[in-house]
């Protein structure tokens, strides 16, 4: 059932086969993104493309485990998206510091690559955000695979929108404020879902 639906304010936990099938699409997804990402990041050079291969990287791993919990008591599903939640608080802590490293350097990244593939991610994140968004108002486990989802989109335009300021600038800065940027996303939402995951772990504990 929907959340909220008919007055009912359980949360839907995931327990659909259309919601399985659709979570199964989106790891493919995310997967086959990664390894493009990844490739490209490093021939271009880019910091922002490495932030968001690493999201990739952290969905596909995510979902995989949002699956595994589909079905499970309430304090099991709570208590794997408080993992979720804090894997993606050390991303964002890992690309700020990398970010702040990498603004040491005088390398300008390929805005050719970047603007390609951060187009190529975009349409890839479009068609798991439209899979993806009646479930957006699940419990903590099902909301965490939207968020993601919804963060990647919102990071692979400002990829591009790099793409365009390394190009015009001719400098890295463009590329390192994006990388900021998405790290500074990758926490806010972590602090959603830990918020979330919290308090189902809460009411999910007996009295």
């Amino acid at each position: 059932m929907v959340a909220g639906c008919c007055g009912n304010d359980t949360k839907f936990d995931g327990a659909s086969l259309a919601f399985k099938r659709t979570l199964i699409a989106v790891i493919a997804i995310n997967g086959t993104m990664f390894i493009t990402e990844i490739i490209a990041g490093i021939a271009a050079g880019s910091q922002a493309l490495l932030a968001d291969a690493l999201d990739f990287l952290g969905d596909t791993a995510t979902y995989g485990l949002s699956l595994a919990v589909i079905g499970m008591p309430l304090i099991v599903r709570a208590r794997a998206a408080l993992i979720k939640g804090i894997s993606l608080a050390v991303m964002g802590l890992w690309v700020f510091g990398s970010t702040l490293y990498h603004a040491l350097s005088t390398s300008t990244p390929q805005a050719e690559i970047m603007g390609a593939v951060g187009f190529l991610a975009l349409v890839a994140n479009l068609a798991s955000v439209l899979l993806l968004l009646k479930y957006r108002d699940g419990d903590a486990n099902v909301r965490s695979v939207w968020l993601c989802s919804r963060n990647d989109a919102i990071g692979n335009v400002a990829v591009i929108l790099a793409a365009s300021g390394v190009w015009a600038s001719q400098t890295a800065w463009p590329d390192l404020v994006v990388a900021g940027l998405m790290a500074s996303l990758f926490l806010w939402s972590s602090l959603q879902i830990i918020r979330q995951a919290r308090a189902e772990t809460l009411q999910a504990q007996p009295a």
